[in-house]
């Protein structure tokens, strides 16, 4: 017999664990206090874009193994809690917000004695500052039979499903790791067909548990801001960043993943995990030890900024030229507006008087949200109408597949600034572009090939006529004619 979950928080995170678990055989209850969210859940409806996510969850409903509610009096029967909870930036500081995480910690601590005492196990899966879990075990493990483990999770947004189902570790975060604890084989219960599928499960304590996602997502950022502030060096000397990027990714010791220069990185985990990784960091006494981070924050931010600066560079003044952004969401095959470069720059371009038209292929809503229904457009050919300046900055599959001759015929003037290096400079400058890439040497158009001359027509050395001259040239020969 299967044992029954809840799952509290039922956003990105949530949504797809409840909906996964439930794919495993479990019987699954979600909990959110958004009506709305829950009710467009219950009705199979997905709340945001995650490949994947809409057959799983129709999937799940139709068995009945999954149900969503608001009451946490649903959950008091529930085996299994895990917590889903977001842990945004604070809105004082770079800390991490857990108020909501805490607030429901209460709640299910108000249910849970229903269970008079039988093993209850909750499950923190959020990314949470060090020592938290220790905090909140002191709340929870006040009620007789319950315990608390922490089991980060490390989704890829547009690969969630996959990163859910076949994950690549499982972490456990317990009180003492060198003690056979019970909590451990409860969720081993839970992840059964993922360990008899030959995924690792690592035992550790909670604060080592705690610091793997966070530091997961430190390295990860920095390594994107290693290669985005070469690619500065890049811009200065002549080089090609995708030519040193692709050089580096060849030695086993650094790996090609996250080196690809560009507009930098954004979305809901890498810029909040990593400023509260910092100021955690700061509390605990260490904080010169991480200041480097500092650092990558900057690089990051600096990438928007050299976007503005390349437009000024190619339109000279901003004040009232039309400039379509490609992209909304911070990364493809997701509809995540939350810190995302794209509408960063977007934003940027506006304050500098620019004539902005934003789209995307699934983030119009979130687009509209920050920047008003003005700015955004449906469909990339009306996005592109009349432009004077495209910039691209999230790289979706319809943008890196644009043919850069059938593109110029759309827009007022084929300019295009490249904010993720994924086109072909070359093939956009020989169709008549002038484009800018991150980390790149302009890419020089070549230069017009002469139209020949009227028959019997000769030109000088060292010179080359005109259209006009060519025109006159040819009507003087029909007049003699």
């Amino acid at each position: 017999m299967t044992p029954k979950i809840s799952v509290i928080g039922i956003g990105y995170l949530g949504a797809v664990h409840a909906a996964s678990m439930a794919e495993l055989g479990h019987d699954v209850i979600g909990l959110d206090v958004d009506p709305e969210r829950v009710a467009a859940l219950q009705a199979g409806r997905a709340p945001f874009h995650e490949p994947g996510f809409d057959e799983l969850l129709r999937r799940g409903l139709a068995s009945g193994r999954l149900r969503f509610t608001t009451d946490y009096a649903d959950l008091a029967g529930a085996e299994v809690h895990f917590l889903g909870l977001g842990t945004p930036q604070r809105a004082d500081g770079m800390g991490a917000d857990l108020s909501h995480l805490r607030t429901a910690v209460a709640a299910l601590a108000a249910v849970l004695p229903a269970r008079d005492g039988a093993d209850t196990l909750v499950v923190g899966k959020s990314t949470v500052p060090v020592g938290t879990s220790r905090e909140l075990a002191e709340t929870l493990e006040q009620v007789a039979g319950v315990r608390l483990m922490w089991n980060p999770e490390f989704l890829r947004e547009g690969f969630a499903v996959q990163d859910t189902l076949t994950p690549d570790r499982l972490v456990y975060g317990i009180p003492d790791p060198g003690v056979r604890d019970q909590r451990v084989e409860m969720l081993d219960a839970i992840y059964a067909p993922l360990l008899e599928a030959g995924v690792t499960r690592l035992v550790m304590g909670y604060e080592a548990a705690e610091l793997v996602k966070v530091s997961a997502n430190a390295f990860l950022a920095t390594k994107i801001s290693f290669i985005n502030a070469v690619s500065e060096m890049c811009e200065a000397t002549g080089a090609d960043v995708t030519d040193v990027a692709r050089a580096l990714g060849m030695d086993d010791r650094i790996g090609s993943k996250f080196l690809r220069a560009g507009v930098g990185y954004g979305g809901g985990c890498l810029p909040k995990d990593l400023r509260a990784f910092l100021a955690s960091a700061e509390e605990h006494g260490v904080g010169e030890a991480l200041g480097f981070l500092r650092e990558v924050d900057a690089v990051n931010e600096r990438r928007r900024t050299r976007v503005v600066t390349l437009a000024e560079e190619m339109l000279g003044e901003l004040a009232g030229r039309r400039i379509t952004v490609l992209g909304a969401a911070f990364k493809p095959d997701s509809d995540d507006v939350r810190d995302s470069p794209a509408l960063d720059v977007a934003a940027r371009l506006l304050e500098a008087g620019a004539d902005v038209r934003v789209t995307d292929p699934e983030a119009l809503a979130g687009a509209t949200r920050r920047l008003g229904p003005e700015r955004v457009v449906a469909g990339t050919t009306a996005a592109l109408h009349g432009a004077e300046l495209v910039v691209l900055l999230t790289e979706w599959r319809e943008y890196r597949d644009l043919d850069p001759a059938a593109t110029s015929e759309l827009v007022e003037a084929p300019r295009m600034i490249d904010g993720r290096n994924v086109l072909d400079p070359r093939d956009w400058a020989e169709a008549g572009w002038e484009i800018r890439s991150l980390g790149r040497a302009p890419t020089p158009r070549p230069a017009p090939r002469p139209t020949p001359l009227p028959s019997g027509q000769r030109v000088l050395a060292g010179t080359t006529p005109s259209r006009q001259d060519i025109a006159l040239a040819a009507a003087r020969q029909l007049a003699r004619a």
